[in-house]
C-alpha cells in the first residue's frame, strides 16, 4: 500500500456494504504479502460484527481481479458442502456489488466476514493441532474434488514449478545484483547439488501418477482456522493462490512450515529440527480429511512433496535475498538468509528420515 494511514483505511470501509459505528480498526495477523486490519461495528440492535479488511498485493498479484475470480468461485462452491457457517470464507460485497475495488491511490480492497471463536496456530505446540490442520486442508481436497481445476486462473505463474523456480535462482546467483552471493556460498551449493530433483513431481504428473487438483498452494498452519473452545478443523483461509496443482504439494507446504521444532525465521540454526511426529499426524489428518479422494501414487509422493515444498521454499528466500529483499517482506537485512538456513537444514533431516516417512504414508494406501 503506498499510503497506509488511518484515513485511508476509514475511505476504504465507505465502500463496503456494511453498517453501524465503526468501534475498531488495527492491524491484524503477520502475512508476509498483504496488509490487514481487523474491523469492528457496532450496529443499534444487532450488536458488534467483526470484519477483516485486506489489501491485495497488486506487486505481487498483477491482476488482482482474477485473483478475486478465483476465491469466489471457490467459495460459492464450498458453501454448497458446509454445515457451519465457518466453513468458509465470507466476502463482503462494495458498495457497487463487486468483490474488491481500486481506491484513488491505486490500492486493491477486499472484505471478509471475521470467522469467530477461532485461532489459527503460529507456532504448534502438538501433534492434535497440527492433526486438525491436517483435516482441514484435506476436507479442503476433498470438497474442491468435483470442481473443475481447469475453470481457475492460474493467477501466479509457476508458483510451484520448483525447476522453473531452480532456473530463477541460478539467474540471481549468477547475477549476484547486491552483491549478497559471498554470504551464501554454502545455502547455494546445498540448492545446487540436489538440481536432479526438483522435475520429480513434473515428470510424475506427466506419467500420470500425479493427477491435477484444485489446490490451495500456501498451506501454513496460520491459514487454518480450528475451533477455539474445540480446536477441532474449521476452514482454510488466505486463498489468494488457488490453483490447479497438486495434492502432493499442498501436503508439503504444511509439513515443511509445521514440522519442525522452530519458527520460520529462527537466528540459531540448532534449534531447527525435523519433527517426525508432526508428519505422521498431519499425513493421518490430511489423509483424513480428503476421505479417500487421493490415489495411492499421490499418497506415496507425500514425503517427496514435503522435501520439494520445502527445498523450494528455501530456494525462493535465497533468491529474494540475493536480488534485494523485493518479494517477501523483511525486518533485517539477512532476514530472507535466515529464513533459507531454516529450511536447508530441514530438507537435510527429512533426507536422512526419508525411509521412515514413506513407511509412515505407505500405511494409509488402499
Amino acid at each position: 500500500m503506498e499510503k497506509s494511514n488511518l484515513d485511508i483505511v476509514k475511505a476504504a470501509l465507505e465502500r463496503f456494504q456494511i453498517s453501524g459505528e465503526i468501534v475498531e480498526i488495527r492491524p491484524f495477523g503477520n502475512g508476509h504479502i498483504n496488509d490487514t486490519f481487523r474491523i469492528v461495528s457496532n450496529e443499534q440492535g444487532v450488536g458488534k460484527t467483526a470484519y477483516v479488511l485486506q489489501t491485495i498485493n497488486s506487486l505481487i498479484f498483477r491482476k488482482p481481479a482474477h485473483v478475486m475470480s478465483n476465491i469466489e468461485k471457490v467459495i460459492n462452491h464450498l458453501k454448497k458442502k458446509i454445515t457451519d457457517p465457518r466453513g468458509t470464507l465470507e466476502i463482503i460485497p462494495t458498495d457497487d456489488g463487486k468483490t474488491f475495488f481500486m481506491d484513488e491511490y491505486g490500492n486493491y480492497w477486499r472484505m471478509y466476514r471475521f470467522i469467530e471463536d477461532a485461532i489459527c496456530i503460529e507456532t504448534l505446540e502438538n501433534t492434535e493441532d497440527f492433526y486438525e490442520c491436517g483435516v482441514a486442508f484435506g476436507k479442503f481436497q476433498h470438497d474442491l474434488s468435483d470442481f473443475p481445476a481447469e475453470e481457475l486462473i492460474e493467477v501466479l505463474p509457476d508458483f510451484h514449478n520448483t525447476a522453473k523456480r531452480y532456473e530463477n535462482f541460478l539467474k540471481a546467483v549468477k547475477e549476484d545484483k547486491v552483491g549478497r552471493a559471498e554470504r551464501a556460498k554454502e545455502e547455494i551449493d546445498f540448492i545446487m547439488k540436489r538440481a536432479d530433483f526438483y522435475s520429480l513431481l513434473a515428470k510424475a504428473h506427466s506419467e500420470g501418477k500425479l493427477p491435477l487438483r484444485v489446490s490451495h498452494n500456501d498451506t501454513k498452519t496460520n491459514n487454518a482456522m480450528l475451533d477455539k473452545a474445540t480446536h477441532k478443523a474449521l476452514c482454510v483461509i488466505d486463498l489468494d493462490t488457488i490453483m490447479p496443482g497438486f495434492s502432493v504439494t499442498d501436503f508439503g507446504d504444511a509439513i515443511r512450515s509445521g514440522a519442525t521444532t522452530a519458527a520460520e525465521d529462527e537466528k540459531d540454526i540448532s534449534k531447527v529440527d525435523f519433527r517426525l511426529d508432526m508428519f505422521s499426524a498431519f499425513a493421518e489428518g490430511f489423509l483424513t480429511g480428503t476421505g479417500g479422494q487421493l490415489e495411492n501414487s499421490e499418497i506415496m509422493l507425500m514425503p517427496e512433496g514435503a522435501k520439494m515444498m520445502t527445498i523450494e521454499c528455501g530456494m525462493r528466500f535465497l533468491t529474494d535475498f540475493l536480488e534485494g529483499d523485493t518479494y517477501f517482506k523483511t525486518k533485517y537485512p539477512d532476514h530472507n538468509l535466515v529464513r533459507c538456513r531454516t529450511q536447508l537444514k530441514l530438507v537435510l533431516e527429512m533426507e536422512q528420515n526419508f525411509d521412515k516417512m514413506k513407511e509412515i504414508v505407505l500405511k494409509f494406501c488402499k
